[in-house]
């Protein structure tokens, strides 16, 4: 499936707007500890939709940074750390704390959260980090699902990485 238009992502008022040219890295569910807790701090501001799927799993769509950029309302991003330090940072749209994406300073892509897309995207390809999903959450069996992050995850970001390096 190859993109030629770019793909819009954005907030739930509209006045924070990015663009995603190409096809995406991946698209997956994350039940990890930090998007887990992530999820429940964007879940607690102000008017802010809920980020978790019932499961307690949360849906992304992972682009290259390359080809993910802002359009409009920039001055509008809020940073949200779950630890001072953390190379991890959640991406919020302050104006009606829309959770926008989550950017792995150290990596080469952003994991953007599916719901901000009305677009027509590929359907999630694979749960990762099940071991810390919820005790009482029941999984649906639809996608593989891995206690960890699969080869498969492992490979795409990889491929992504060589292709940005070669600027493809």
């Amino acid at each position: 499936m190859s993109r030629k238009a770019p793909v819009v992502a954005s907030c739930r008022c509209s006045r924070v707007r990015f663009e995603a040219k190409g096809r995406p890295i991946l698209s997956v569910v994350c039940y990890c500890d930090d998007c887990q807790e992530g999820a429940r701090r964007i879940e607690a501001l102000p008017d802010a939709v809920p980020v978790q799927d019932p499961d307690g799993g949360t849906a992304y769509v992972l682009y290259r940074k390359d080809r993910f950029s802002c359009v409009t309302g920039d001055q509008l991003l809020q940073d949200l750390r779950i630890e001072q330090q953390s190379p991890t940072k959640r991406v919020v749209a302050s104006c009606c704390n829309s959770a926008m994406f989550l950017d792995f300073e150290k990596g080469h892509w952003v994991s953007v959260y599916r719901a901000r897309f009305a677009a027509d995207l590929p359907p999630p390809q694979m749960r990762i980090q099940t071991r810390f999903s919820p005790k009482h959450a029941e999984l649906p069996k639809d996608l593989p699902a891995y206690s960890g992050f699969s080869l498969k995850f492992m490979v795409k970001l990889t491929a992504a990485r060589i292709a940005m390096l070669i600027h493809r």
